[in-house]
């Protein structure tokens, strides 16, 4: 699937892959490339932008994202998602509401424009002061290099 929807070949999508388990892994996550299951997502979007009102939206994404990446978990069953937004704190009747309805939809198209926007075409997507973009898993250096560019940058402007 990643060969297809970036355009590389096999050997390529399988080596992104390993550098991204092998990042996570540095990281002290276990990601489980091979039993993940590829799925929409559109409805655990929802699901974070309904937590975000709830003061929930990290803990929902980070539980979302561990149940997918890790625990191989089904994230665009509605059970699913019910179960793991009981688990963080929402009300598990009020989510199941939220998910057979067309509730967050919006929300979630508009940040579909607004990425859109900024030419964002996968995760991670990391961007800084609305013009500065750092795209994929990158290690900690990059970051530190891409700040330390930033304010450079911003303090000669001013």
């Amino acid at each position: 699937m990643l060969a297809k929807k970036y355009g590389m070949s096999i050997e390529q999508a399988k080596a992104n892959t390993q550098n991204m388990v092998q990042m996570a892994k540095e990281s002290g996550l276990d990601y489980q490339m091979d039993t993940l299951i590829l799925t929409n997502t559109f409805d655990a979007h929802r699901l974070t932008m309904f937590a975000k009102e709830q003061g929930l939206m990290k803990e929902m994404t980070e539980r979302i994202l561990h149940a997918y990446f890790t625990e191989s978990k089904h994230i665009g069953d509605h059970a699913t998602l019910t179960d793991l937004a009981k688990e963080v704190g929402l009300d598990k009747e009020a989510v199941a509401r939220m998910l057979a309805g067309d509730e967050m939809a919006d929300e979630v198209r508009a940040d579909e424009r607004t990425a859109a926007q900024y030419g964002v075409t996968g995760v991670p997507y990391y961007l800084i002061n609305k013009k500065y973009a750092l795209t994929g898993a990158q290690p900690t250096e990059v970051f530190v290099q891409a700040l330390t560019q930033v304010i450079a940058e911003d303090e000669t402007a001013v």
